[in-house]
């Protein structure tokens, strides 16, 4: 039986949450939530202690898959993590704000 995860809509995000973003290197490149921590899904259990303090820690990928996966092992590990539903498709199309870090307009891959 699958584990339930904390979940919550793109658009619900307060502005002053929490962001960890478990997307791909080249993902983050082209469009990521401004002050969130990039942390490589796989690399998360290996990087706990440069988690950002948030609780909860609200966790993204593109669109809502790996994230979901990274937020139910953080809660079984004794963290307060909450799936960001849809992730940053959703973000984008819910038109928040994204910063890139190619000099270019930000955008999701």
């Amino acid at each position: 039986m699958p584990l339930q995860v904390p979940t919550v809509s793109a658009a619900n995000i307060p502005e002053d949450a929490v962001v960890l973003d478990v997307r791909e290197d080249d993902e983050w490149v082209a469009g990521h939530i401004e002050g969130a921590t990039h942390i490589v899904m796989h690399e998360v259990p290996a990087r706990l202690d440069e988690l950002p303090e948030g609780d909860p820690l609200h966790v993204v990928c593109r669109s809502g898959g790996r994230s979901a996966r990274v937020a139910a092992w953080l809660n079984a590990n004794g963290f307060d993590a909450v799936n960001v539903q849809g992730g940053m498709g959703d973000w984008e199309a819910a038109g928040r704000p994204m910063v890139s870090e190619t000099g270019r307009p930000p955008y999701v891959v």
